[in-house]
Protein backbone atom coordinates (compact mmCIF):
# COMPACT_ATOMS: atom_id res chain seq x y z
CA UNK A 1 0.00 0.00 0.00
CA UNK A 2 1.43 3.22 -1.10
CA UNK A 3 1.77 6.55 1.28
CA UNK A 4 -0.46 9.26 0.33
CA UNK A 5 1.21 12.47 -1.14
CA UNK A 6 2.49 14.89 1.43
CA UNK A 7 -0.08 17.71 1.05
CA UNK A 8 1.73 21.16 1.58
CA UNK A 9 -0.46 23.45 3.37
CA UNK A 10 0.08 27.24 3.32
CA UNK A 11 0.71 29.08 7.29
CA UNK A 12 0.65 32.31 7.88
CA UNK A 13 4.02 33.49 9.12
CA UNK A 14 3.67 36.46 11.35
CA UNK A 15 7.09 38.65 11.22
CA UNK A 16 6.16 42.00 13.39
CA UNK A 17 9.28 40.54 15.55
CA UNK A 18 11.70 40.19 12.27
CA UNK A 19 13.73 43.21 13.37
CA UNK A 20 14.43 41.77 17.12
CA UNK A 21 17.73 41.16 17.62
CA UNK A 22 18.01 37.66 20.08
CA UNK A 23 21.06 35.62 21.23
CA UNK A 24 22.07 31.76 21.04
CA UNK A 25 23.30 30.53 24.26
CA UNK A 26 24.52 27.35 24.30
CA UNK A 27 24.62 25.60 27.77
CA UNK A 28 26.17 22.51 29.18
CA UNK A 29 24.04 19.70 29.66
CA UNK A 30 24.38 19.52 33.24
CA UNK A 31 22.76 22.97 33.32
CA UNK A 32 20.15 21.42 30.46
CA UNK A 33 19.05 18.66 32.43
CA UNK A 34 17.95 20.76 35.26
CA UNK A 35 16.35 23.61 33.56
CA UNK A 36 13.94 20.23 31.83
CA UNK A 37 13.33 19.32 35.11
CA UNK A 38 12.58 23.23 36.80
CA UNK A 39 8.56 24.00 36.53
CA UNK A 40 7.66 26.99 34.71
CA UNK A 41 6.52 28.87 37.66
CA UNK A 42 10.32 29.62 39.20
CA UNK A 43 13.60 31.54 38.13
CA UNK A 44 16.06 29.60 36.78
CA UNK A 45 18.68 32.51 36.86
CA UNK A 46 19.67 35.10 36.44
CA UNK A 47 21.77 36.81 33.49
CA UNK A 48 24.28 40.06 34.29
CA UNK A 49 26.20 42.34 31.96
CA UNK A 50 29.14 44.18 32.63
CA UNK A 51 30.12 46.59 30.39
CA UNK A 52 33.88 48.52 30.87
CA UNK A 53 34.68 51.63 28.46
CA UNK A 54 36.90 50.06 25.29
CA UNK A 55 36.17 46.80 26.50
CA UNK A 56 33.69 44.56 25.32
CA UNK A 57 31.20 43.52 27.54
CA UNK A 58 31.33 40.99 29.90
CA UNK A 59 28.25 38.37 30.79
CA UNK A 60 27.71 36.22 33.66
CA UNK A 61 25.23 33.94 34.25
CA UNK A 62 24.44 32.85 37.86
CA UNK A 63 22.07 29.67 38.54
CA UNK A 64 19.06 30.12 41.08
CA UNK A 65 18.81 28.04 44.46
CA UNK A 66 15.86 26.26 43.23
CA UNK A 67 17.70 25.00 40.33
CA UNK A 68 20.61 23.93 42.31
CA UNK A 69 18.34 21.96 44.99
CA UNK A 70 16.86 19.94 42.19
CA UNK A 71 19.54 17.66 42.09
CA UNK A 72 18.85 13.44 42.47
CA UNK A 73 20.58 11.18 45.33
CA UNK A 74 23.48 10.44 44.73
CA UNK A 75 23.98 13.03 41.90
CA UNK A 76 26.76 15.69 42.60
CA UNK A 77 26.19 19.76 42.75
CA UNK A 78 26.91 21.46 39.41
CA UNK A 79 28.46 24.93 39.36
CA UNK A 80 26.26 28.23 40.14
CA UNK A 81 28.54 30.63 38.43
CA UNK A 82 29.46 30.27 35.09
CA UNK A 83 30.75 33.20 31.86
CA UNK A 84 29.18 33.64 28.99
CA UNK A 85 32.00 33.97 25.62
CA UNK A 86 30.34 36.10 23.25
CA UNK A 87 30.91 35.82 19.47
CA UNK A 88 29.50 37.94 16.79
CA UNK A 89 27.08 36.56 13.96
CA UNK A 90 28.35 38.43 10.24
CA UNK A 91 28.41 35.80 7.77
CA UNK A 92 25.48 33.56 8.68
CA UNK A 93 21.08 35.07 8.31
CA UNK A 94 19.91 32.66 11.47
CA UNK A 95 16.51 33.19 13.17
CA UNK A 96 14.31 31.70 16.13
CA UNK A 97 10.64 30.44 15.04
CA UNK A 98 8.31 29.62 17.20
CA UNK A 99 4.60 27.55 16.24
CA UNK A 100 1.15 27.64 17.79
CA UNK A 101 -1.26 24.90 17.63
CA UNK A 102 -5.21 25.86 17.49
CA UNK A 103 -6.98 24.74 20.97
CA UNK A 104 -10.28 25.47 19.71
CA UNK A 105 -11.00 23.11 16.99
CA UNK A 106 -14.78 23.79 17.75
CA UNK A 107 -15.18 27.36 16.64
CA UNK A 108 -17.61 28.30 13.45
CA UNK A 109 -14.23 29.26 11.50
CA UNK A 110 -11.51 27.55 13.13
CA UNK A 111 -8.15 28.43 13.44
CA UNK A 112 -5.19 27.82 11.84
CA UNK A 113 -1.47 27.06 12.44
CA UNK A 114 0.45 30.03 13.14
CA UNK A 115 3.94 30.81 12.36
CA UNK A 116 5.84 33.10 14.57
CA UNK A 117 9.49 34.74 13.76
CA UNK A 118 10.32 35.31 17.31
CA UNK A 119 13.90 37.29 15.77
CA UNK A 120 17.04 37.44 14.53
CA UNK A 121 20.28 35.82 16.17
CA UNK A 122 22.78 38.52 16.08
CA UNK A 123 24.85 36.64 18.74
CA UNK A 124 26.52 33.59 19.60
CA UNK A 125 26.73 32.69 23.74
CA UNK A 126 28.87 29.76 24.76
CA UNK A 127 27.83 29.02 28.31
CA UNK A 128 31.32 27.80 30.46
CA UNK A 129 32.09 26.85 34.08
CA UNK A 130 34.59 28.33 35.87
CA UNK A 131 37.24 25.84 36.95
CA UNK A 132 36.54 25.59 40.71
CA UNK A 133 36.36 22.92 43.36
CA UNK A 134 32.63 22.00 42.92
CA UNK A 135 33.16 21.66 38.44
CA UNK A 136 36.69 19.62 39.25
CA UNK A 137 34.43 17.14 41.04
CA UNK A 138 31.63 16.81 38.30
CA UNK A 139 34.23 16.70 35.39
CA UNK A 140 35.65 13.82 37.53
CA UNK A 141 32.36 11.76 38.47
CA UNK A 142 31.90 12.23 34.53
CA UNK A 143 35.10 10.74 33.60
CA UNK A 144 34.67 8.08 35.93
CA UNK A 145 31.43 7.26 34.83
CA UNK A 146 32.53 7.10 31.06
CA UNK A 147 35.36 4.77 31.73
CA UNK A 148 33.27 2.09 33.27
CA UNK A 149 32.75 -0.68 30.56
CA UNK A 150 28.85 -1.31 29.69
CA UNK A 151 29.62 -4.76 30.40
CA UNK A 152 31.13 -6.04 33.64
CA UNK A 153 31.57 -9.72 34.83
CA UNK A 154 29.16 -10.46 38.01
CA UNK A 155 29.82 -13.40 40.25
CA UNK A 156 26.84 -15.28 40.82
CA UNK A 157 25.98 -16.53 43.83
CA UNK A 158 23.82 -19.76 42.88
CA UNK A 159 24.16 -21.98 39.92
CA UNK A 160 22.39 -20.70 36.80
CA UNK A 161 20.92 -24.03 34.65
CA UNK A 162 20.82 -22.47 31.36
CA UNK A 163 24.01 -21.22 31.32
CA UNK A 164 26.04 -24.39 33.18
CA UNK A 165 28.84 -25.45 31.02
CA UNK A 166 28.58 -28.57 29.93
CA UNK A 167 31.39 -31.17 30.33
CA UNK A 168 31.01 -33.06 27.34
CA UNK A 169 28.51 -33.00 24.76
CA UNK A 170 26.11 -35.67 23.68
CA UNK A 171 27.18 -36.75 20.47
CA UNK A 172 30.78 -36.82 21.37
CA UNK A 173 29.93 -39.72 24.19
CA UNK A 174 28.13 -41.52 21.88
CA UNK A 175 30.94 -41.45 19.60
CA UNK A 176 33.42 -41.71 22.50
CA UNK A 177 31.16 -45.31 23.25
CA UNK A 178 31.19 -46.23 19.58
CA UNK A 179 35.05 -46.43 19.03
CA UNK A 180 35.40 -48.09 22.36
CA UNK A 181 32.72 -51.26 21.79
CA UNK A 182 34.87 -51.29 18.33
CA UNK A 183 38.03 -51.13 20.15
CA UNK A 184 36.71 -54.07 22.25
CA UNK A 185 35.40 -56.41 19.01
CA UNK A 186 37.14 -60.21 18.92
CA UNK A 187 38.95 -60.60 16.52
CA UNK A 188 37.27 -63.80 14.27
CA UNK A 189 39.53 -66.27 12.11
CA UNK A 190 40.58 -65.26 9.23
CA UNK A 191 38.96 -67.71 7.33
CA UNK A 192 35.70 -67.05 8.53
CA UNK A 193 35.98 -63.16 8.06
CA UNK A 194 36.93 -63.83 4.40
CA UNK A 195 33.97 -66.48 3.91
CA UNK A 196 31.57 -63.27 5.46
CA UNK A 197 33.20 -60.96 3.14
CA UNK A 198 32.65 -63.80 -0.22
CA UNK A 199 28.98 -63.79 0.98
CA UNK A 200 28.70 -60.53 0.94
CA UNK A 201 30.27 -59.48 -2.26
CA UNK A 202 27.92 -62.57 -3.92
CA UNK A 203 25.04 -59.84 -3.58
CA UNK A 204 26.65 -56.42 -4.09
CA UNK A 205 29.84 -55.91 -6.26
CA UNK A 206 30.73 -52.53 -4.21
CA UNK A 207 31.15 -51.98 -0.59
CA UNK A 208 32.13 -49.05 1.69
CA UNK A 209 34.00 -49.55 5.15
CA UNK A 210 31.15 -48.63 7.30
CA UNK A 211 29.13 -51.69 5.68
CA UNK A 212 31.66 -54.02 5.82
CA UNK A 213 32.44 -53.14 9.28
CA UNK A 214 28.24 -53.89 10.26
CA UNK A 215 28.40 -57.29 8.30
CA UNK A 216 31.21 -58.96 9.34
CA UNK A 217 31.47 -57.08 12.97
CA UNK A 218 35.05 -56.52 13.15
CA UNK A 219 37.19 -53.88 13.95
CA UNK A 220 38.32 -51.51 11.38
CA UNK A 221 42.14 -51.94 11.30
CA UNK A 222 42.09 -55.88 11.11
CA UNK A 223 39.29 -55.71 8.26
CA UNK A 224 41.66 -53.53 6.44
CA UNK A 225 44.48 -55.84 6.38
CA UNK A 226 42.18 -58.49 4.86
CA UNK A 227 40.32 -56.43 2.11
CA UNK A 228 43.88 -55.53 1.25
CA UNK A 229 44.58 -59.01 0.62
CA UNK A 230 41.56 -59.46 -1.75
CA UNK A 231 40.19 -56.68 -2.47
CA UNK A 232 41.00 -53.34 -4.78
CA UNK A 233 39.84 -49.75 -3.06
CA UNK A 234 38.34 -47.52 -5.87
CA UNK A 235 40.06 -44.19 -6.03
CA UNK A 236 38.06 -42.68 -8.92
CA UNK A 237 34.30 -42.49 -10.05
CA UNK A 238 31.64 -43.98 -10.46
CA UNK A 239 32.50 -46.31 -7.16
CA UNK A 240 35.18 -44.06 -5.59
CA UNK A 241 35.97 -44.70 -1.92
CA UNK A 242 34.46 -48.59 -2.48
CA UNK A 243 35.96 -51.80 -2.09
CA UNK A 244 35.44 -54.45 -4.40
CA UNK A 245 37.08 -57.96 -4.94
CA UNK A 246 40.20 -58.64 -6.98
CA UNK A 247 39.13 -60.47 -10.30
CA UNK A 248 40.64 -63.70 -8.86
CA UNK A 249 38.51 -63.51 -6.44
CA UNK A 250 34.99 -62.69 -8.25
CA UNK A 251 33.17 -66.28 -8.21
CA UNK A 252 30.07 -64.54 -8.19
CA UNK A 253 26.51 -66.69 -8.47
CA UNK A 254 24.87 -65.30 -11.69
CA UNK A 255 27.84 -67.24 -13.45
CA UNK A 256 26.80 -70.75 -11.91
CA UNK A 257 24.02 -71.40 -13.49
CA UNK A 258 25.76 -70.96 -16.99
CA UNK A 259 29.20 -72.91 -15.94
CA UNK A 260 26.01 -75.65 -15.02
CA UNK A 261 24.65 -75.14 -18.20
CA UNK A 262 27.66 -75.78 -19.99
CA UNK A 263 28.42 -79.31 -17.91
CA UNK A 264 25.25 -80.08 -19.03
CA UNK A 265 26.13 -79.80 -22.62
CA UNK A 266 29.01 -81.52 -22.47
CA UNK A 267 27.35 -84.61 -20.54
CA UNK A 268 24.71 -84.58 -24.14
CA UNK A 269 27.81 -84.62 -26.00
CA UNK A 270 29.43 -87.25 -24.37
Amino acid sequence: MSNPPHTHIDRDLDLSNAGRGVWLVKVPKYIANRWEKAPGDIEVGKLKISKNPGQKAQVSLTLSEAVLCLSEAGEENIPKDHRLDVSTVTQQTLGVFSHMIPTNNDAVVPESEKLFMEGRIVQKLECRPYADNCYMKLKLESIRKASQPTRQVKQLDRIVQNYKPVSDHKNNIEYAEKKKAEGKKARDDKDAVLEMLFAAFEKHQYYNIKDLVKITQQPIVYLKEILNEVCNYNLKNPHKNMWELKPEYRHYKEQLPKETKEVEENSDDD
